[in-house]
């Protein structure tokens, strides 16, 4: 018959201390591991989100980045034509003609200077991006020096606050406007007219092309004609799936860093939970002799401890969790490996990285608890009883 669910609790309750150093040590390497998916997630999550299901981007054929890229006016031409391509009121065609940029300013507080990423859009950019809204000033005027800078670029880098001016491309622009794009990737651009931007920075082609596709299913067939068609040497994807494409590199580094670390701390907290462990074997060595002698079966002696080793793993778990949750107040920046630019995003948790974790600690529990729970399952029934 099983030893009872209680058994195994108040155990763990009446070693208090034990229980507390156990589940701390344990709660650490859950929070390691947890912190680490979230800002895998946050990563993937503030790139995915900055692009939209039915918008394509169109860049130079292996270019990778839209800096690298480079789109010809006549190029652009051929594209803007095309059938797919939606049109807005008025017939106007929605397609953003846009130069990307990388320029180095300074932080506010530290001084410190970074890549920040200059895009210039054509008129219909902002109606292609509906999650960018402007929530301070007001947007640019096309033919004018004026920018507007995303919520993360005001807040993080100097003479980049409404009102405020920053010269690069050998001219002052104004900052007349204050942009929030939901937390993607754009909340860390500053835009402004494509037809004044070129000429600063000498730029004579388009580093890409967006637009908006009149019915989503035709993705493949525009990708076809653009990507078949002899005059071009362009590539177009789904912009999430191109955003998505930017956070590979950056997001492999992270998760291969983070596991690396998880696995060499779990390695402690396993060998702390099987210390514990033997240490409950060998202090309640006549309890389980008595338990034998009552008729509990060595299989239930082992589920018994066993059960006891992951109940001290879930609330390690469950501690390590409540403390990783924290980390989605703070926001982080740090290089886009992609693009070279600096991005800001936040640490994200959600279903799937509560269950890894709670699994991953499960995991330890089982390891570190299998070896004292086989030992205690494995006592002479009279040698047992001779501790009491």
């Amino acid at each position: 018959m099983p030893v009872p669910l209680a058994y195994s609790l108040r155990n763990l309750w009446t070693r208090k201390l034990t229980t507390a150093l156990t589940a701390g040590g344990m709660a650490l390497v859950v929070f390691v591991f947890a912190a680490v998916l979230m800002l895998d997630e946050g990563l993937k999550k503030t790139l995915v989100d900055t692009g939209e299901p039915d918008n394509v981007v169109v860049t130079r054929r292996a270019s990778g980045t839209e800096v690298q890229s480079g789109v010809e006016r006549a190029a652009a031409a051929i594209v803007e034509s095309l059938p797919q391509v939606a049109l807005g009121e008025g017939g106007a065609r929605q397609v953003s003609k846009e130069l990307v940029v990388l320029i180095s300013l300074n932080k506010r507080e530290s001084d410190k200077p970074a890549n920040v990423i200059i895009r210039g859009v054509a008129p219909m950019g902002l109606t292609l991006r509906p999650q960018v809204k402007i929530v301070a000033g007001r947007m640019f005027r096309p033919g004018s020096n004026e920018i507007v800078a995303g919520r993360s670029i005001a807040e993080r880098f100097a003479h980049t606050g409404l009102g405020e001016s920053v010269r690069f491309g050998g001219r002052e622009w104004v900052v007349v406007g204050i942009f929030d794009a939901a937390k993607s990737g754009f909340d860390s651009e500053i835009w402004g007219d494509v037809d004044q931007l070129m000429p600063a920075f000498r730029r004579p082609v388009y580093s890409s092309l967006i637009f908006r596709l009149n019915d989503v299913s035709g993705f493949a067939a525009v990708q076809n004609s653009i990507e078949s068609d002899q005059r071009l040497t362009l590539e177009a994807k789904r912009e999430r799936q191109f955003y998505a494409d930017q956070s590979e590199a950056l997001s492999t580094f992270i998760r291969i860093l983070g596991m690396s670390l998880s696995v060499i701390f779990s390695i402690g907290a396993v060998i702390g939970a099987m210390i514990t462990m033997y240490a409950a074997v060998a202090n309640r060595t006549g309890e389980i002799g008595t338990l034998r002698a009552l008729g509990f079966r060595r299989a239930s002696i082992l589920a018994a401890f066993l059960l006891e080793s992951l109940f001290l793993a879930l609330l390690g778990g469950l501690l390590g969790l409540f403390i990783a949750s924290f980390m989605q107040l703070l926001t982080i920046s740090t290089m886009n490996w992609q693009s070279f630019a600096e991005l800001a995003f936040r640490f994200t948790l959600t279903a799937a990285i509560v269950a890894k974790s709670l699994g991953f600690a499960l995991l330890m529990g089982l390891v570190g608890g299998f070896f004292p729970a086989l030992r205690a399952a494995r006592l002479n029934i009279v040698d047992a009883l001779r501790a009491v």
